[in-house]
């Protein structure tokens, strides 16, 4: 299992962690998504043999935050 902590811009609300937590989450590989959102980051625990970290970058990406 792989850890990540990403930091993401543009996030600011509940709704931002549902929706982050919700899409990211929905990935197969994906074992726990966590938003702090006061610190603006996302931990990610993940099997990298089932998903990359590009993907789940896309998918934030995708939700209209800002992977830094």
């Amino acid at each position: 299992m792989t850890q990540e902590t990403l930091t993401v811009k543009g996030m600011s609300c509940g709704h931002c962690v549902n929706s982050v937590e919700g899409s990211v989450g929905e990935l197969t590989g994906v074992n726990s998504v966590k938003v702090t959102l006061d610190k603006g980051q996302v931990e990610i625990s993940y099997n990298d043999n089932e998903v990359n970290l590009d993907k789940i970058k896309e998918v934030i990406e995708d939700q209209g935050y800002d992977v830094v």
